[in-house]
């Protein structure tokens, strides 16, 4: 299974807009808050591995 790093580029309501910063993209990813790490802040870093998020 592959892993992926992300950070939290911006929170808005329920959601969050992740960037990858282990490839080059200037795509975004819109993920449920409820998905993630409680605690998250615009900033964090996330690690992506097995269906689950982490804060790094």
């Amino acid at each position: 299974m592959e892993t992926w790093y992300y950070e939290v580029v911006r929170i808005d309501g329920d959601y969050a807009n992740l960037k990858r910063t282990d490839v080059e993209s200037d795509e975004l990813k819109l993920v449920a808050r409820a998905l993630l790490p409680d605690g998250i802040v615009e900033g964090s870093q996330l690690k992506y591995e097995l269906l689950q998020y982490e804060m790094i």
